[in-house]
């Protein structure tokens, strides 16, 4: 496989800072399945760069009423 097939993998302190998140929210949101996908080598975590950009658009709102889960 040629490594363009592969991307970046962020530790978590360079995720929580690329979502200008406080580290310990993102380790909760991991926690309690409300965070972006990760990846996980024995007790390692790692986030690629395209799971938190889709967790950024997916957390748009265009109101606080809004519940996400696409355009209206």
């Amino acid at each position: 496989m040629s490594s363009e097939h592969f991307q970046k993998l962020l530790k978590p302190a360079d995720a929580a800072a690329f979502l200008d998140l406080n580290r310990s929210t993102l380790a909760k949101r991991r926690m309690t399945g409300n965070g972006p996908r990760f990846v996980k080598f024995g007790a390692s975590v790692r986030y690629c760069i395209e799971d938190l950009e889709k967790y950024v658009a997916q957390s748009a709102r265009r109101s606080t009423s809004d519940q996400g889960g696409g355009e209206r």
